[in-house]
Formats: structure tokens, sequence, C-alpha cells
């Protein structure tokens, strides 16, 4: 289990040995959470790298749904707004957001009308999911048995 202690920095839980031990690099899990679903954003950034945007997201369109997002305003304030968005093809149907909700902020803040995002596949997405939907579903068991 990897947490940050109370200086900030990751440590790791040494199962059934005591105290917390420091990790020697400073790696952490990125991870976006919404209702009952997470995604793995430190996959979805390696699968991404390189790609170039396929999408525009029109900010106010976007902007209450920062109501149900953790902002840090003075987090916000600092973020690349060349830095395209990740958005996820969810099982639903359409997409949503998983990493650049501050950059979103920030472009509603200064009245932005549109940032770039990179849309993961339905593959891509699925590869990032730690939780949430279900797996998914053959054709022929869709269908049923008679």
């Amino acid at each position: 289990m990897i947490h940050p202690d109370r200086s900030g920095e990751p440590t790791a839980l040494a199962a059934g040995n005591g105290p917390e031990l420091k990790r020697t690099d400073r790696s952490r899990l990125e991870f976006f959470q919404i209702l009952g679903w997470s995604w793995d954003i430190t996959t979805a950034k390696k699968l991404t790298q390189g790609r170039a945007p396929e999408r525009l997201i029109v900010t106010e369109w976007w902007a209450a749904m920062l109501n149900l997002v953790a902002i840090d305003a003075e987090h916000a304030a600092r973020v690349d707004l060349t830095e395209p968005l990740i958005a996820a093809t969810v099982p639903t149907g359409g997409i949503l957001i998983i990493d650049g909700w501050h950059r979103l902020c920030k472009a509603v803040t200064i009245g932005l009308p549109e940032l770039h995002a990179v849309v993961l596949t339905a593959e891509e997405e699925r590869a990032c999911r730690i939780c949430g939907g279900e797996a998914p579903v053959a054709e022929e068991d869709m269908a049923g048995s008679a």
C-alpha cells in the first residue's frame, strides 16, 4: 500500500513488519476517482504519451462537473494548459475526462473556451480502469441461452 506520509513523501507499508518504511523512489500511482469508478492515470499517461490530441473539449460544457471533483486552487493556477486532457471512452457511452480537471478549472477561470484532449480507446480505458463498471460481455452471452 502506498500513501503519502505527513511530509508528503510517499511511504510503503511493510505488511506485518511494523513501522512505515521510506521508499527509495518517489513514484506513486496517480489515479482519478468519481463515484464508484476509478482509473490509473499513471498508465493512461504512458498510453497517451506523444499522441496528438484528437478532440476539443468545450470548457463551459464541463464546468458544472467541477463541483464533483476536488480542486486545489493553488495547483490549478499553476497548471500548463498546453498539456492535453485525457478522456476515457466509458462503457455506458460518451467520454469522461479522467486527467486534467485542474487544467479545466483554470481554463474556465480565465475564459478559455476549449482545451485539447486525447481520448483513450475502449481497450485502453479498460486497461486503465481500476474499478467500476463490469467486464465487457461477449455478444453471444448477451443473447442468453434458450
